[in-house]
């Protein structure tokens, strides 16, 4: 999980930073392979759900974001369902390590990783599987988050108060956004998160609002669309995950 936000922070940051690209409208003649195979389509995806709604690229935004999200949880599951593994292993791995802490030369640390291998086949679990599924969402995640800056249709539309192609006049979209982000990082993170990355992640926050002060509304309502999804999300994946404890507990033979 800290892998994870790390990843989403630096993602987040460089999107931030690199935000004049986003003055490059994007179209089927766009050029490079990051253009065509990742952010046409689904700039088509808008454009298209657009026309069966009589033109709202506000709800088209809110359709295709959720779309996404839905089509990559079973992504997020994986990855959940592998960091619950990795969890029910730290006692065993932290004996290990304890076990080796004062053994520094290179034959011992080889030993060490040999019973830390055998450790991860004896229960099936492979650390790096946790990392595969973000670095297939964080493409599209991404790709999506430029579709709706370079979309020229949608900076031509209005949804409720806003001009999607202009800062909310009234920062209620900011505000929300920078809300609902707070939450999903408190609903998402995990108790073992070491203090430095909770820290981390109140930061997020902040630059959720300043950018959404400074960017086009329609950044901002696929934000807070995306948040209120993965609220759901973490919220689902935590009951989840207490069910699958106590169903593995419940498992457990007791000792007599």
């Amino acid at each position: 999980m800290r892998k994870f936000w790390t990843v989403s922070l630096v993602i987040f940051l460089l999107a931030f930073l690199t935000g004049c690209n986003m003055s490059e409208p994007i179209t089927a003649d766009s050029s490079g392979v990051w253009n065509h195979y990742y952010v046409y389509p689904l700039s088509l995806a808008l454009t298209t759900v657009a026309e069966w709604t009589s033109g709202s690229y506000g709800i088209s935004i809110i359709i295709v974001t959720i779309a996404i999200r839905t089509l990559i949880l079973p992504l997020a599951l994986k990855q959940q369902k592998n960091m619950l593994a990795m969890q029910k292993l730290k006692p065993e791995m932290e004996a290990l390590q304890k076990k080796y802490k004062d053994k520094k030369n290179a034959d011992d640390q080889k030993e060490m990783q040999k019973e830390l291998m055998t450790l991860y086949q004896t229960h099936k679990v492979n650390p790096a599987a946790g990392c595969f599924p973000m670095l297939i969402q964080m493409p599209v995640i991404m790709a999506f988050y430029y579709a709706i800056g370079r979309t020229t249709e949608i900076a031509e539309h209005s949804f409720f108060w806003v001009s999607l192609g202009q800062p909310d006049p009234f920062y209620i979209l900011p505000v929300v956004a920078a809300i609902t982000t707070f939450i999903q990082t408190r609903v998402t993170l995990t108790n073992d998160v070491q203090p430095q990355m909770k820290m981390v992640m109140n930061i997020i926050p902040v630059f959720i609002l300043i950018a959404g002060l400074t960017l086009p509304s329609a950044l901002a309502l696929y934000w807070v669309i995306g948040n209120i999804f993965g609220i759901g999300q973490g919220l689902y994946l935590k009951k989840r995950m207490k069910t699958l404890k106590q169903m593995e507990e419940a498992t457990v033979v007791p000792s007599t």
